[in-house]
């Protein structure tokens, strides 16, 4: 994996967008997503990304997730050009440097949370071992203990957790998370929020993160905001919210 994402030199961010574009259609049905963003994401920051449904967040998201291809411009991770990497390049760089959280959860509805966080690890065809790192994964989540229910014996709360406990096993580089607290209450939440920015801060996972909800983009340290597939506004707080 070295060969396709090397660590990065002075002076070269983790993550470069430069004249990003994407469109999807053709002809008369062409639709731009991006209209040429360029973007800058240093190892261990917490950006959350907001904007209008339609302002193209998600699709930018998608692209730094290499589950889309930028159809001009260039997409940089630690210095490598990913539109040079092929197909299967990316689909290692997705397993060894990212995790993912989704809205939905996405867990194995009959399979054990363990299970659920160790698949990653099976991916990676991680041996021996595995099974110490899923538990060593529930405990930096706080859900020791629940190890061997099944998502339908847990709280949506709980759900996400076991999500975030998937995403992090594998000790990912960049951590992108899509409305993360999107089917959660008001009270987990912030739960949620308050486990990813101690992910940030204690174990500095750089982590991106696209949400339309203003208090849980402020427990980020930087939030850019899209708008008709550009970006309007890009701001550093002063404090991160803890």
């Amino acid at each position: 994996m070295n060969t396709i994402a090397p660590q990065p030199e002075n002076g070269v961010p983790l993550i470069e967008l430069r004249g990003v574009t994407k469109v999807y259609g053709t002809g008369s049905a062409a639709m731009q997503a991006l209209g040429g963003v360029d973007l800058r994401i240093e190892r261990g920051e917490f950006v959350a990304v907001m904007g209008a449904s339609g302002s193209g967040k998600s699709t930018c998201m998608n692209i730094l997730g290499c589950l889309d291809t930028p159809t001009g411009g260039e997409y940089r991770f630690q210095g490598i050009e990913v539109g040079t990497l092929t197909r299967n390049q990316r689909a290692l760089l997705r397993r060894h440097y990212l995790g993912f959280v989704f809205q939905s959860f996405n867990l194995l509805k009959r399979t054990s949370a363990i299970e659920n966080v160790e698949l990653p690890l099976i991916y990676r065809h991680t041996g021996a071992g595995r099974h110490a790192q899923a538990k060593q994964a529930f405990q930096q989540v706080g859900l020791t203990g629940w190890e061997h229910h099944t998502p339908g014996e847990l709280s949506g709360g709980q759900q996400q957790r076991v999500a975030i406990a998937r995403a992090i096993v594998t000790q990912p580089t960049v951590l992108l998370a899509d409305e993360p607290t999107g089917n959660l209450d008001s009270a987990r939440s912030v739960e949620i929020m308050e486990l990813l920015a101690s992910l940030n801060r204690d174990q500095g996972i750089t982590i991106v993160m696209v949400t339309h909800e203003p208090d849980m983009a402020a427990f980020a340290m930087r939030i850019v905001h899209f708008k008709d597939g550009l970006i309007e506004n890009d701001h550093a707080k002063k404090e991160q919210t803890v």
